[in-house]
């Protein structure tokens, strides 16, 4: 469902992507793991049309997002690690905006809409302008419009940031049982508990390049290191930019 075959994107003379190839297959729950300034958002951009690979091609549900944004865009959802709402919009009208944006016909819309609300239980505030809206409320709602149209691919960006655990706990239930439906996640995140706790498979990129490709498990053996939690894998990998383990 989603495809990056060698995949770089330049700033000028800089490389912030750097021959990039992934195949992430329907229902999976992907994890892209790295420090500051690795590439996972650049690589975010050109999941979602923001950006344009500099060479290589990126796939969604088949999908050459540079040639077809807009075709490719209504099979994703996409949740930014920012949430941004029309403040002076109530959480209804920015549900009915964004499936007016996405062209669901009014039936469809009503049936989607209130299926969000009741899902990320947003009915003490979904008719409160999003002015007054906490971090965590305006989170819920952008998750809530990504996922209107019920898209094939949900890309996000950083989810649990901001999140109490109750919330956060409804995100992760939330991107299991998307994957177990068959929808295809692809999760940026610093969070390397969630990672760990939900993902199937991690991808950890390092410098630009893909560095792991793999299972927790795979990455243990690969590193020698059994029974360690993925944060000291992860800063085992990440510490010497020339350590690069090719992808199984």
């Amino acid at each position: 469902m989603i495809e990056l075959l060698d995949v770089t994107r330049k700033y000028g003379q800089k490389t912030a992507v750097d021959g990039l190839s992934l195949s992430i297959p329907q229902g999976e729950l992907f994890a892209f793991l790295g420090p500051n300034g690795a590439g996972k958002t650049t690589t975010i951009k050109m999941l979602v049309g923001l950006l344009r690979p500099t060479s290589g091609q990126v796939r969604v549900a088949g999908i050459d997002v540079a040639q077809n944004p807009r075709e490719a865009n209504r099979l994703s959802g996409y949740v930014p690690d920012e949430p941004h709402l029309y403040e002076k919009l109530t959480g209804r009208e920015f549900l009915q905006f964004i499936a007016e944006a996405y062209g669901l016909s009014s039936r469809f819309a009503a049936e989607g809409i209130q299926r969000q609300i009741e899902t990320f239980g947003l009915v003490p505030f979904v008719d409160q302008l999003g002015e007054s809206y906490s971090h965590g409320m305006k989170q819920r709602l952008v998750f809530a419009s990504a996922l209107l149209h019920q898209p094939q691919v949900l890309i996000v960006d950083e989810p649990m940031v901001g999140l109490d655990p109750r919330s956060m706990r409804l995100v992760k239930d939330l991107l299991r049982g998307l994957a177990e439906a068959g929808t295809t996640v692809f999760m940026s995140t610093h969070t390397l508990a969630v990672a760990e706790e939900i993902a199937h498979r991690i991808g950890i990129v390092n410098r630009g390049k893909l560095a792991f490709l793999g299972t927790v498990a795979e990455l243990r053996e690969r590193l020698a290191l059994q029974d360690r939690p993925l944060e000291d894998l992860y800063l085992t990998l990440t510490q010497d930019e020339s350590d690069v383990i090719p992808p199984s």
